[in-house]
């Protein structure tokens, strides 16, 4: 039987592949600012996945920020520096989705470079593999 931070974990990770598939898809069809926004939050949501196997407390998972979620998942498995770069991610939260967060610009317009969208799924991705290594290892789903 699982425990409920196995089930709420389980449910974040499921959340989080379906995001990436739905990103690359994007990135296919270059929807590049969807896409961009899009593996940005599977990157968090997998990562979030990650702490709800490990924390008491769920304070932590209220920002959005990879960096912010990435120092947390540090303090308890040091291989996730590994993925530090992932950080990047973190820019397309907003910028992606608002013309205010773009000064003078708009997402649809701005974000038109396919190899932006393609090293962005490398980073997302690499933190989904690695989190599913995690899981695979400490977890029954």
């Amino acid at each position: 039987m699982k425990r409920p931070s196995e089930e709420e974990a389980e449910r974040w990770f499921i959340q989080a592949k379906d995001e990436f598939r739905d990103a690359d898809t994007l990135r296919k069809m270059e929807r590049y600012y969807l896409a961009l926004f899009h593996f940005q939050q599977a990157a968090e949501k997998a990562l979030k996945a990650f702490l709800y196997l490990h924390i008491k407390s769920i304070k932590i998972l209220y920002t959005h920020s990879i960096a912010e979620l990435l120092d947390s998942v540090i303090k308890f498995d040091k291989d996730f520096e590994t993925v530090q770069k992932s950080k990047k991610l973190d820019q397309y939260y907003i910028s992606t989705r608002y013309p205010s967060g773009l000064p003078g610009g708009i997402p649809s317009k701005f974000y038109d470079d396919p190899e932006e969208a393609l090293d962005a799924s490398l980073l997302a991705e690499k933190v989904i593999k690695l989190v599913e290594s995690k899981i695979n290892k400490i977890s029954s789903f």
